[in-house]
Order: structure tokens, then sequence, then C-alpha cells
């Protein structure tokens, strides 16, 4: 079976910021402690007018200006979040009608915490290579709410990717996903209500049986599958609910600082949910080779992991250029008070 191909991805990061250290005066926590410990310095916050749909359609548009396609011949838009705009009400089709996409395309919300953008991915995978549909867009985005004083209120952010899959040849695709493999379970570690506001977590249960368990199953799954080594990977993405994990992945499995280092984009705009891994393999898009392979690990809460096996394309030169990358996002930003934050954000 031909690999399905991405020919085109997409990055939005909106450009508020918030320090760490301006959410800890407030609660009176130890600025340096919030620091060191998350490895987070500063988070994107989403305007008053923005919120997943939004940024979900600003990736899009940036995916669509590599990808080079007519969008008549977008057959499915998946979109993926935890934060979306309506309870009922599809975001997918919302992003759809922004783009001038249609009206011949399935189109569907998915949620799964931290995963459900990848989970996205493998859904228009599935379509392309089964050769149900010609062109696919795969979303994750999220504007993450963390409760006020909450640990999460130091790390919830802003912000989101998309993909445009398709098979497509070597040299007019950005990256072709090999293989892919997924690992899950029923562990309630992060939660929200129906008519919560805010989530909630199980504290340091989120890291070992949680995160820890699905990523690492995940991983080993896909290495198994691809009969491939670590040492067969140029770069790593792993899911990056703060700075601190993805790191101690890297050091579990013994890869060297350069190759995960790229994707770390925690630690200076915050843990995006749908958008954090996949915004770690755009930002690793922006700099890779031809040929470069790369192992992505998501998580989402409750729990699961998609891992997938990608390896660049020739067409990555070109292509990448025709829109924003992810760091200019991230030094394109504004710094706002709590007052601010907390106005803009619903807090208040």
């Amino acid at each position: 079976m031909e690999k399905a191909k991405i020919i085109g991805y997409g990055a939005y990061v909106p450009k508020y910021r918030i320090r760490t250290e301006e959410i800890a005066k407030v609660w009176g926590a130890d600025e340096n402690s919030i620091k060191n410990g998350l490895k987070i310095t500063e988070k994107a916050v989403g305007a008053e007018d923005e919120d997943s749909a939004t940024i979900g359609t600003e990736a899009t548009k940036n995916a669509l200006k590599r990808a080079q396609i007519d969008v008549s011949e977008v057959g499915a838009i998946y979109m993926g979040s935890e934060s979306h705009p309506y309870a009922v009400n599809p975001s997918a089709t919302m992003i759809g009608d922004a783009i001038g996409a249609g009206p011949n395309y399935t189109a569907a919300d998915t949620e799964f915490a931290c995963k459900a953008g990848t989970a996205a991915m493998q859904m228009v995978l599935g379509l392309v290579e089964s050769k149900n549909i010609k062109y696919g867009i795969a979303i994750g985005a999220d504007t993450a709410q963390g409760m006020p004083g909450n640990a999460l209120e130091y790390s919830a952010a802003s912000g989101g990717a998309s993909f445009v899959i398709g098979l497509s040849p070597d040299t007019e695709a950005c990256a072709e996903i090999t293989q892919t493999a997924s690992y899950s379970t029923d562990t309630p570690d992060f939660w929200r209500r129906p008519k919560e506001e805010y989530p909630q977590h199980a504290g340091r249960f989120t890291g070992g049986p949680a995160y820890f368990k699905h990523v690492c199953g995940a991983t080993d799954l896909l290495l198994k599958k691809t009969k491939t080594t670590i040492d067969d990977y140029d770069y790593f993405v792993f899911h990056m609910p703060n700075g601190k994990f993805p790191l101690l992945m890297a050091k579990k499995y013994k890869i060297p600082i350069e190759k995960i280092k790229p994707s770390l984009v925690v630690e200076k705009i915050g843990n995006t949910y749908s958008g954090s891994s996949i915004l770690g393999l755009c930002s690793v898009l922006d700099i890779a080779k031809p040929n470069d392979k790369i192992l992505m690990t998501s998580y989402g809460s409750g729990a699961g992991s998609d891992s997938f096996s990608i390896k660049v394309c020739s067409g990555i030169e070109k292509l990448r250029k025709k829109a924003p990358m992810v760091n200019e996002y991230i030094n394109d930003k504004e710094y706002i008070n709590y007052a601010v934050y907390a106005k803009i954000r619903g807090k208040i």
C-alpha cells in the first residue's frame, strides 16, 4: 500500500505571552521553583477573539500554502481539541467554510485530551491510503484552561498545527508517514465533567502510570512494528505537558539532547494540549533535511498515545519556505500582565 504523505504543514501561535513568574507572584508561589520544576518560562495566550477554531483555521491556511492544492479536492477535515468553542456544533465545518472547502467532504471533531490532533491524523491517513479521498486535513488546536492558582495555570496554553495529507510524489511532499502505533488504557489521570469550566488532574499520578506508561508503550510498539531502534532516528518529538517530561523520556531512551531539543517548543509557549506534540513536529520539519527520520509520540489523558515514524521528503526544502515557521510565531510576542490575561481568558 502506498504510504500517505504530509504535503503541507502549518502552525499558529497567538502573540500574547504571560511569564510563569507573573502568575507565581499573584498566588504567592515560589517563582524559581515553578520555572525550574516545569521548565517553562512563559506561555502563549489566545486573545479575546481567538479560540481553537480560529487557531485551527490559521494553521490550516499555512498548511495549504505549503500543500499548493485545490482546496475543493479536500475530502476530509478532522479537528482535534479539548476546547472546542461549541459543545454541539463542529469546529471542523467552521474551518472548512473559512478555507473555502467543500461541500463534498466528511468532517468531524475529535476529543482525546492532548492527543486529539494525532488521532485526527490517523483517521485521515486511513482514508487517504484506502483511496477513499484524495486529500485530507488533520488539525490539533486548543486554548487550554487551568483553574486560577492551580498547577495547570502555569502551563495550559494556546496554539495549534494542521497537516494536509495525501498521496503525492516525494518531490512534492514534506514528509512520509511510514508507520503508526497506538497504546490505550482506561487511566483517568485528567478529566472535566459536563458544565465544569476547568479540568481536574490527579497530581503526580499523571506521571508514572499515565504519561510515561503510555508514551513508552506506544513508542516501544512503533519500534517493534517498524523493526527500528532509537539510533535509526534523527529527531524525536514527545508530548510536552511541561518541559521536564520529554527530557525524562530522552534520558530513558538515551537520546542525545540535540535530537530532541528542536521539538521543545513548550519552554517558550507552554502546553498547547492537542497542538503540543504536532507543533513540536512542525518545529522539527522547519529544520529537517530530506531522508531524516522523525519519531513522534503524543499523549492524551484518559489515557493513550499515538506514535509515528516519519521520513522527511525531498520536497521539504522548497515547501517549508511558503508559510511562516514555528520560531517566527514564537518570537512574535507581546507580554501581558495577569489582570489582562484573566480578562481575555474569561477568568473574571
